[in-house]
């Protein structure tokens, strides 16, 4: 029911694409000149807690079936995001025999605090898995869109959300790539066309592989975006090696802080980083 309230109040403002918006909170105060934007990038592993290379063996079932420490775990993860004012979430589901029909994008909005929150089905194996990202958000967005990217086995996609000006919003872009170089660049292709005459952009998610591949490879690379300024592994969570999880933003948007988040609750660490939006910025937060 506060769905449909909320999608009433808002359905002159949201494409087709952006249906499965959600909101429960019928009214956002506006607060001008907001410079500080909290984000956190965070493969969660639909709640598995992995903590060595062997628990990919012994807790594999996890994948299928329902366990009983995945809601507790789930818990804790919102504990951490209720910090930041957008999530970007890879490896969800959307509601299955695993996780006990939960859907964990509304689950970790609902005990986060973020009243806007958008699950984006990637690939749906009906009762056994709903493969997904997540968006969730204490800042109410323009428009909310999806798109399926490209590449060898179907399953990979794309949020686009996009806030404050119309004329001249923060572009926000979630992902979870491929795992071939390949693919990646087809994908990031994919994504430079939907981005490329905007401003203001940030990249996130879980992109497999690390930042001069990423942007050396691809056309992403004409954007100029800024990967934060070390190298930061974020994989496996247990003995970090790898920086496969990113948070790239344009020029004009300078990075304050930036680090990966000691929580080893998936087999990833959480990336997360403050931004400082141009002076004449404005957008709408609730709260």
């Amino acid at each position: 029911m506060v769905y449909q309230q909320f999608r009433r109040k808002v359905a002159n403002i949201f494409t087709p694409t952006t249906q499965k918006l959600q909101s429960d909170s019928a009214g956002a105060a506006d607060f001008p000149h907001h410079r500080h934007i909290r984000l956190i990038s965070f493969n969660i592993q639909v709640g598995i807690a992995t903590a060595a290379y062997r628990h990919y063996l012994t807790k594999s079932w996890q994948h299928v079936l329902p366990s009983q420490s995945r809601v507790k775990n789930l818990d804790r993860i919102s504990s951490l995001l209720r910090q930041y004012d957008i999530v970007a979430l890879q490896e969800c589901d959307g509601g299955s025999v695993r996780s006990n029909y939960i859907n964990q994008v509304e689950y970790l909005a609902e005990k986060s605090g973020h009243p806007f929150w958008y699950q984006q089905l990637n690939r749906n194996l009906g009762h056994f898995a709903q493969h997904s990202n997540g968006l969730l958000s204490r800042i109410r967005p323009l428009d909310v869109s999806q798109h399926s990217l490209p590449g060898f086995i179907p399953g990979r996609g794309a949020i686009m959300a996009r806030f404050g000006l119309p004329d001249n919003p923060l572009v926000l872009v979630i992902m979870h790539l491929s795992l071939g170089l390949r693919a990646q660049i087809k994908q990031l292709a994919h994504v430079y066309e939907l981005i490329k005459d905007y401003e203001h952009i940030v990249v996130m998610g879980d992109l497999n592989n690390h930042a001069d591949q990423l942007l050396g490879n691809s056309p992403l690379g004409n954007l100029s975006l800024q990967p934060l300024p070390t190298a930061l592994p974020t994989f496996p969570s247990w003995r970090p090696e790898r920086t496969l999880d990113h948070i790239m933003v344009s020029p004009n948007l300078q990075i304050k802080n930036a680090g990966v988040v000691c929580f080893p609750m998936s087999d990833h660490l959480p990336i997360a980083v403050d931004i400082a939006m141009p002076d004449r910025y404005q957008t709408s937060r609730v709260g």
